[in-house]
């Protein structure tokens, strides 16, 4: 068959440890039989990350604002077991927050629902999305050891030298650590923008939710800043649609989540969300099973799969070990970037086949064709377990 032409490349970036395998298996087996792939290729794994100083995952988000669409595979955040592993120059940022500040987004994940996988609370009917600040907070930060015997000030400089400080702790007795983390009015507002028309998009109600009454300057700004964009831009026309914005704390938030039945949009400030989406994720069916897409102000999109690089399957598959890892999240990252990438260039016929392609996935495992992740919790009656290449290759069938 004549493959499927693209006219402007999407920006590819690759990753880590099992993920990387399965990247592979789906570009070969179910993307470039069908598609002539058109993509700027950046290599996120962590050796090259080091090589380069993290140069590539800079020059990748840079790539991603030039192109407006990128894909993206799971990619490890060192920790000082990597670093040894890895035997790493530094213990490198996290590539996903790096990406995040210059694209200056808002992370949108969703649970993807199949038959036979049943949220643990039995309420949820419907996906809930979680909407991830992608800027700032802990992800961001500073932070230090503290001998005994030292004082620690929160200090700033105004534009006329003028110095203000504040005493965040006196550590005349123990040793300590700190922190300093810190948000933008300008980042803040593109969340609040983002998350408000994203519901109006997809006509979905919006919460968002902090602890203003703990933080009484740093998340109450978010609040503030959420109110005001709302109330002068957003209010009326979310009248119109029919749906509704609030703001409430983010332990009520939580409450309220396992009382409901989804169907809404829960914005949350950046280790909130990547807690929350996690635990929905999960609470859903699997991290396999989550969608994620970092969208910019300016209308970048970067798709991945909302969980890691499952590391654990890849020692097994290093020891020449069978493995059943799910890959249903990494191919909706693929499909969401050429659906995206087909719209932006009126290639109906990419999109039509990035939706087949999610359709053929959906209908394997509705078959009772599934990694072990699914199997287990399943209530389908005829099921069994197949490996990781064998799975995709289920798929590859139906498609």
């Amino acid at each position: 068959m004549q493959k499927i032409e693209m006219k402007t490349p999407l920006v590819e970036m690759d990753g880590d440890e099992m993920t990387r395998i399965i990247w592979k298996l789906i570009k070969d087996e179910l993307i470039t039989p069908y598609v002539n792939l058109k993509s700027e290729y950046y290599d996120l794994g962590l050796e090259h990350r080091d090589s380069t100083n993290d140069r590539v995952t800079v020059d990748s988000a840079n790539a991603t604002k030039k192109y407006g669409v990128a894909v993206k595979c799971a990619t490890i955040t060192p920790n000082a077991q990597r670093m040894t592993e890895y035997t790493l120059k530094e213990m490198w940022k996290s590539p996903n927050g790096t990406i995040r500040a210059i694209l200056d987004g808002t992370v949108f994940r969703a649970p993807i629902i199949v038959k036979g996988v049943e949220p643990l609370v039995p309420g949820w009917t419907k996906p809930i999305t979680i909407a991830r600040h992608a800027y700032g907070d802990m992800y961001r930060n500073v932070e230090a050891i503290v001998p005994k015997g030292s004082k620690a000030e929160l200090v700033f400089t105004d534009k006329d030298g003028n110095v203000s400080k504040q005493l965040v702790h006196d550590f005349n007795d123990t040793n300590g650590i700190i922190q300093g983390v810190h948000n933008t009015d300008k980042s803040i507002g593109s969340f609040a923008r983002s998350c408000f028309n994203f519901a109006l998009d997809t006509r979905q109600d919006l919460w968002f939710a902090t602890k203003d009454t703990i933080s009484k300057t740093y998340d109450h700004r978010f609040k503030d800043i959420y109110a005001e964009i709302y109330e002068n831009e957003y209010k009326s026309r979310f009248e119109k649609a029919g749906i509704e914005y609030f703001y409430t704390l983010i332990d009520d938030a939580a409450a309220r989540v396992v009382r409901n039945s989804g169907g809404y949009i829960w914005a949350c400030k950046n280790y909130d969300g990547d807690v929350m989406s996690d635990l929905v994720a999960s609470a859903f069916g699997s991290l396999g099973m989550m969608t994620s897409v970092l969208v910019s102000p300016d209308g970048a999109y970067e798709y991945e799969a909302a969980h890691g690089t499952v590391t654990q399957h890849y020692y097994k598959h290093q020891r020449g070990e069978e493995t059943s890892t799910n890959s249903v999240a990494t191919i909706f990252a693929w499909t969401g970037a050429l659906k995206k990438r087909g719209q932006l260039d009126s290639i109906g016929e990419l999109s039509e086949f990035a939706e087949k392609l999610e359709k053929a996935t959906i209908d394997t495992i509705e078959s009772g064709v599934m990694t072990g992740d699914l199997y287990a919790i399943s209530s389908l009656e005829n099921k069994h377990k197949v490996n990781t290449q064998g799975f995709i290759g289920e798929i590859a069938k139906r498609l």
